[in-house]
C-alpha cells in the first residue's frame, strides 16, 4: 500500500513538473509571437528586393515576399497568409515599373493596410520599351496593336545601375519608418552600394569585347541588363506568348544569321518552345534566372553564362 502510495505521488509530482515545463514553454511561445508582432515588416514584390531591404537593413526588419521562387510575377496571385502578413507592414517596397502582381494588387494592400507606407523603387528609373515581338523578315502590318503589344519593360532590377537607385529608394524608405537606426542603415547602404560597384565593374571585365553583340532569351527580361553593357536582347516571346509556326521559323532564320547557339530560358518556366529552336540551329538550352534572392552572385554568374552564349 506504502508502494502504491508513493508510486501515485511521485507521478503526481512528475505532472506538475511537466504542466510547469508547458506553461514555461507557452510564455516563451508567446513572448517570442509578441516580439515578432513588434517587429517592422517590410513588404517586398519579388525576390531581389528581399536582399536590397536585407543588406539594408539587417535584422531590424522583417521581410515578406509577394512573388515566391519559381512563381510568376506576371501571373502570381498572393496567398491568404500572405496579405494577412502584409496588412501588419509598416512598408511596402513596390518594384514600381509595371510588373503585373503589382498593377492588380497594391490598391488591395493599401485598402487592407492604408498605414502602410508604400514606397516606389522605380523612381528616378528611365523606362524603355519592350522589345517588340517583330523578328528580322517580319513586316509590321498593324502600327497601333504593335505599340500595345510592347509596352514598357518592367525588368529594372536586371541592371546594376537601376539598382543602385532602388537601393537608395529602399534607404529612404526605411529612414522614414524607423528614423531612430537611420546611420546604421545610411552604412549598411553605402556598403552595398559599394559591392553594386564592385559588380558593375566585373560583368563589364566578363562582357570586355563583346560591345554589339547579340544573345537569345525566350522572355526577354534583360533588356536593361542588355542596354547597359551595350549588347543586343533577342526575344522568342513577348508579354506571355507562345511564338506561331512563322515566328519559330523566323527565330530560327535570324538565330542561324546571328550565328547565336545557345536560348537563355528563365528557371522553372516551360523550355519546349526554347528546345525545339536550339534542336534546328544546333545549340543548346541554358537556364538564368532574373529573380534569384542572391542578386550579387546570380548576376555575376549570369554575365558569364551571356558572355559564352554571345554572337
Amino acid at each position: 500500500m506504502k508502494k502504491l502510495t508513493m508510486a501515485l505521488i511521485t507521478l503526481l509530482l512528475l505532472g506538475v513538473v511537466l504542466i510547469s515545463g508547458c506553461v514555461d514553454e507557452q510564455s516563451s511561445s508567446e513572448t517570442t509571437s509578441d516580439s515578432n508582432d513588434n517587429s517592422i515588416i517590410v513588404g517586398v514584390s519579388i525576390l531581389p528586393q528581399q536582399e536590397f531591404v536585407e543588406k539594408i537593413a539587417g535584422d531590424n526588419v522583417e521581410v515578406v515576399v509577394m512573388v515566391p521562387p519559381g512563381a510568376d510575377p506576371h501571373s502570381y496571385e498572393p496567398t491568404p497568409s500572405q496579405l494577412t502578413a502584409l496588412s501588419k507592414a509598416k512598408m511596402y517596397a513596390m518594384v514600381g515599373s509595371g510588373i503585373t502582381v503589382e498593377d492588380t494588387m497594391m490598391d488591395k494592400l493599401e485598402d487592407l493596410n492604408p498605414d502602410m507606407q508604400i514606397i516606389d523603387c522605380s523612381e528616378g528609373i528611365t523606362l524603355i520599351e519592350m522589345e517588340a515581338h517583330v523578328h528580322e523578315g517580319e513586316e509590321e502590318t498593324d502600327e497601333e496593336d504593335h505599340e500595345e503589344e510592347s509596352g514598357l519593360d518592367p525588368h529594372i532590377w536586371t541592371s546594376p545601375d537601376n539598382v543602385e537607385i532602388m537601393v537608395e529608394n529602399i534607404y529612404q524608405g526605411l529612414v522614414s519608418v524607423d528614423p531612430d537606426n537611420q546611420e546604421t542603415y545610411l552604412e549598411n547602404k553605402n556598403a552595398y552600394l559599394a559591392e553594386l560597384n564592385e559588380l558593375d565593374e566585373q560583368i563589364q571585365n566578363t562582357l570586355e569585347g563583346k560591345e554589339g553583340g547579340s544573345f537569345m532569351v525566350y522572355h526577354p527580361a534583360w533588356g536593361y541588363f542588355a542596354n547597359h553593357y551595350g549588347i543586343t536582347q533577342v526575344a522568342v516571346e513577348i508579354e506571355g506568348k507562345e511564338p506561331s509556326v512563322q515566328d519559330m521559323q523566323n527565330i530560327i532564320d535570324e538565330a542561324n544569321e546571328e550565328g547565336i547557339k545557345v536560348i537563355f530560358v528563365q528557371s522553372g518556366f516551360s523550355t519546349v518552345s526554347a528546345e525545339a529552336i536550339a534542336d534546328e540551329i544546333g545549340g543548346e538550352v541554358v537556364e538564368v534566372d532574373p529573380l534569384a534572392k542572391d542578386y550579387i552572385d546570380n548576376l555575376a554568374k549570369v554575365a558569364e553564362a551571356f558572355e559564352k552564349g554571345l554572337a
